[in-house]
C-alpha cells in the first residue's frame, strides 16, 4: 500500500522549502462569488518571505479578464505575481486558424479570447464554414448540462470539425452550486469520436508558459523541485503539476468530494489511486 498523503493544517512547513507556487484560482481563492480570505493572507504571506505566486487558471478568459474578475469578486492584489489562464495558452491555437472561419461554442463573456486574432466568428450550420469549434463553455452554465448539446455535437462529428477547447474544467463549484465548465463538453465531444485539442491544465503548453514566466518574474530558471503545485482539481491541478515534475498540494473541493466526506486517508485514497501521482499533503483550505 502506498504510504497515506498526509493532511495538513498549515502550508507554512511547504513553504519554506519553495521558490515559487502555482496556484489554482476558483476552488483555492474564491468561490466564483466570495473570496477566501485564509488563501489571500497564506499567498501574501509567502510572497513577503521571498515567493512568487503565479495564479495559474483554467479560466478561457485571458489574464487581464481574470485579473478584472479578481478584483470585482474581492481577490487581494497582493496575494499574487501573476495571472496565467488556458485563455492564454489557448489564443496559440486558435492562432493555427488565423483567416479562417471558427464557430465560437461559448458565452459572449469569453469573446475577449479572440481579441486581436484575424478569425472570422460565424454560425453552426454547415453552410456558414466555420472550419473549427471553439469551445469555452456552456451558453447557460446555471441550468444547462452536456446533455442539451448532444445534437450539436453530433453535427459537428459528422462535418469532421476540430474542437479547441478553451477550458478543460469539467465542472466547478460556485458559490455552493456545481456547475459545467467547457470540459465536459470537450468529453462528451470526444466520447463521439470528434478531435479536441486543449493547451490549459493539466496539459503541458500551459506549465511550459508557467515556468518561462516564473523564469522572467524571478530573473532566473526555477527548479521543479523548488515549485509547488497548488488546487483544487484531482485531474487538472494535480495530475498537471505532478506530470509537469512540481509537488503538489490538494486542496478539498465539493466537485470531487461529498458533503459528508471528511478530508482523510481512505479518501484520498481514492481520490489518488496511482502511487506515481499523489499529491504531497491536503488540506481543507489553503491556511498560512
Amino acid at each position: 500500500m502506498p504510504q497515506s498523503i498526509p493532511v495538513i493544517r498549515s502550508i507554512s512547513p511547504l513553504a519554506s522549502g519553495t521558490d515559487a507556487w502555482l496556484v489554482d484560482i476558483w476552488g483555492v481563492m474564491h468561490n466564483g462569488v466570495v473570496p477566501f480570505a485564509d488563501a489571500g493572507d497564506a499567498c501574501a504571506r509567502f510572497r513577503e518571505n521571498g515567493g512568487t505566486v503565479l495564479l495559474l487558471s483554467n479560466s478561457p478568459r485571458p489574464g487581464p479578464g481574470v485579473k478584472t474578475q479578481l478584483d470585482q469578486i474581492g481577490v487581494r492584489a497582493d496575494a499574487y505575481d501573476g495571472i496565467l489562464s488556458s485563455g492564454d495558452a489557448t489564443r496559440e491555437l486558435i492562432r493555427a486558424y488565423a483567416g479562417q472561419a471558427v464557430y465560437h461554442l461559448g458565452p459572449e463573456r469569453d469573446l475577449p479570447l479572440f481579441d486581436g486574432i484575424d478569425v472570422q466568428r460565424v454560425g453552426d450550420e454547415p453552410g456558414d464554414g466555420a472550419e473549427v469549434v471553439i469551445c469555452t463553455g456552456l451558453f447557460d452554465d446555471t441550468s444547462e448540462t452536456p446533455a442539451d448539446y448532444a445534437k450539436q455535437l453530433a453535427g459537428f462529428k459528422a462535418r469532421g470539425l476540430p474542437m479547441i477547447c478553451a477550458n478543460p474544467d469539467i465542472k466547478v463549484e460556485r458559490g455552493g452550486q456545481v456547475i459545467y465548465c467547457g470540459g465536459a463538453l470537450a468529453e462528451a465531444y470526444e466520447a463521439l469520436g470528434g478531435e479536441v485539442h486543449l493547451a490549459g491544465k493539466p496539459h503541458s503548453p500551459i506549465y511550459d508558459m508557467a515556468f518561462a514566466r516564473l523564469a522572467e518574474m524571478r530573473g532566473r530558471d526555477v527548479a521543479r523541485s523548488r515549485i509547488l503545485a497548488i488546487g483544487d482539481g484531482v485531474k487538472t491541478d494535480i495530475a498537471g503539476g505532478i506530470s509537469a515534475g512540481v509537488r503538489a498540494v490538494y486542496i478539498a473541493s465539493r466537485v470531487y468530494m461529498g458533503d459528508d466526506e471528511a478530508l482523510e486517508p481512505g479518501v484520498l485514497d481514492g481520490l489518488f489511486p496511482d502511487p506515481s501521482a499523489r499529491p504531497v499533503a491536503a488540506m481543507a483550505e489553503l491556511v498560512w
